[in-house]
């Protein structure tokens, strides 16, 4: 059962339907259920997808495959069933096999990394870091852990929430997995 209220239609005041309109406008895609339920506040609404605005800026560096990485690896690894199910349907529908991915060096240091972030953020290896040190300048550094803690934040906001799982994510869980918050 869901913690948070997500408002209908009809329970949307101006702004919050402005929001939305501006959000769909810019990003496309639909109002999902996170969405929906953030859209019951505009100011935290307005802050969480401030990932999208992250995400357009890490694209042209890393690429969309390996943002959609970073963000699952994050996501599985913290358990968000909305998140990590919506980064997999994402990565199998571009072909991907999330559960065993062909990956570059360099994705596959996201992979690792998104992982740490989200089980042991201050027990990254000094050695790890110089690997990162070495494959992204510190202004992507910058972005990379920035992005990395929204993708943290939106995680905690579907998982406590109790946020239910989008109908049109359902066949891309995990297999066995029939959660649906």
């Amino acid at each position: 059962m869901t913690f948070l209220p997500m408002s209908e239609d009809s329970e949307l005041d101006a702004t919050a339907i402005a929001a939305a309109e501006r959000q769909l406008e810019l990003h496309g895609g639909r109002i999902t259920n996170m969405k929906r339920t953030l859209l019951g506040h505009v100011p935290s609404f307005d802050a969480y997808m401030e990932w999208y605005t992250l995400k357009d800026e890490l694209e042209p560096y890393i690429g969309e495959r390996a943002v959609s990485l970073f963000s699952y690896a994050i996501s599985d690894a913290n358990e968000c069933l909305v998140c990590s199910v919506f980064f997999r349907r994402i990565l199998i529908e571009n072909g991907d096999d999330p559960d065993n991915p062909q990956v570059t060096e360099t994705e596959q240091l996201l992979l690792d990394w998104g992982r740490m972030i989200a089980t042991d953020p201050v027990g990254i290896p000094a050695e790890f870091r110089a690997r990162l040190e070495q494959a992204f300048s510190p202004k992507l550094r910058i972005i990379l852990v920035a992005f990395a803690g929204l993708m943290v934040a939106t995680n905690l906001f579907n998982s406590v929430g109790r946020v239910p799982l989008d109908e049109v994510l359902y066949d891309f869980r995990k297999p066995g997995d029939d959660r649906t918050e």
